[in-house]
């Protein structure tokens, strides 16, 4: 081991080195603590500027799956808006026409957030964000299927009960002579005396179809009474129409009959002053003016006709 000299001033001479243990161990240290520094620092400017192979692939990897997510969730976005167009068109249009109410906020948010939970346990924020939507959305689309299911029943209920509403002529233009409008209290000819008439008298030739204004079941169809030959036809929903002195019938009881079936032919049966059809409408047990039904359903040219036919009279037909 070489000596190390150092010169003395005061003797003027150099004089050999002498280091104590203490100091040695303390250059020691001091070594390796520069030497660990100096090694640490090179390690981790190495690895930032020449990351391993697995770690840039995993980065590459990482920043994929970012860029999916945003697209997800792009296109998650977009279906919440279309959903929220058909949520309106619901509220707003469909359930206006069939007179439903709108679903509340409530309804519409109904079991929302039930993943929030495990939304939470994830930390990558933008997994959690799409998962929280997508839950959301699935959530919105199950009380809008429900909704749609409602709106298909209630639109069938709704049709059945146009359908049986009574809402056309008993008897067609092209046979009709006369409309008599006789409703309320009328003098009849033949007896001398007035009483409330409960229908109007359509005048026409012997033999002419008479038609049901409305879906029904045949309630009753019998003849020898003052109506004469009659047909009641239940149409549900309060609704019953009667149809007076046929000359005959061609349904029975308990058959079901539609808007514009034939139920018998035009007559002067029963207490009767010549060939015309009694026509009667009952919603809920009382007798309405049957004018207020089949009067909607006549286009301009058609009604400016039914008015040409009809008579405003005094009198009755029976």
């Amino acid at each position: 081991m070489a000596l190390r000299y150092y010169y003395n001033s005061e003797t003027c001479k150099y004089e050999p080195s002498v280091v104590s243990p203490s100091k040695f161990v303390k250059k020691v240290f001091n070594f390796i603590g520069i030497s660990l520094f100096i090694g640490i620092c090179g390690l981790g400017y190495y690895n930032y500027m020449y990351p391993l192979v697995d770690e840039v692939n995993l980065r590459k990897e990482n920043k994929k799956l970012k860029a999916e997510w945003q697209v997800i969730h792009s296109e998650l976005k977009k279906t919440s808006d279309h959903l929220a167009e058909i949520e309106k068109n619901d509220d707003s249009n469909y359930r206006v026409i069939l007179s439903m109410d709108p679903l509340s906020a409530s309804q519409r948010e109904a079991g929302v957030g039930g993943h929030e939970k495990a939304s939470a346990e994830i930390d990558i924020p933008l997994i959690g964000s799409a998962m929280d939507f997508a839950s959301k959305i699935e959530s919105r689309l199950n009380v809008e299927t429900q909704s749609m299911s409602e709106l298909k029943d209630q639109w069938a209920e709704n049709q059945k009960q146009w359908s049986a509403r009574p809402a056309i002529q008993p008897i067609s233009n092209k046979e009709l002579i006369h409309l008599y409008l006789a409703f309320g209290e009328r003098f009849l000819p033949q007896d001398g005396y007035s009483r409330q008439h409960n229908g109007l008298d359509f005048v026409a030739p012997y033999g002419s179809p008479i038609y049901a204004t409305g879906d029904g079941v045949v309630s009753y169809a019998s003849g020898g009474t003052t109506y004469g030959n009659v047909v009641f036809v239940n149409h549900g929903y309060s609704f019953e129409t009667r149809y007076a002195h046929m000359s005959k019938f061609i349904v029975t009881v308990g058959q079901l009959v539609k808007r514009g079936q034939v139920l018998g032919y035009v007559g002067n049966t029963g207490h009767s002053f010549g060939n015309h059809l009694h026509y009667e409408v009952r919603y809920q047990n009382n007798f309405v003016n049957p004018i207020n039904f089949f009067q909607r359903d006549l286009n301009n040219k058609e009604y400016e006709k039914l008015i040409s036919h009809a008579i405003d009279s005094p009198i009755s037909l029976d």
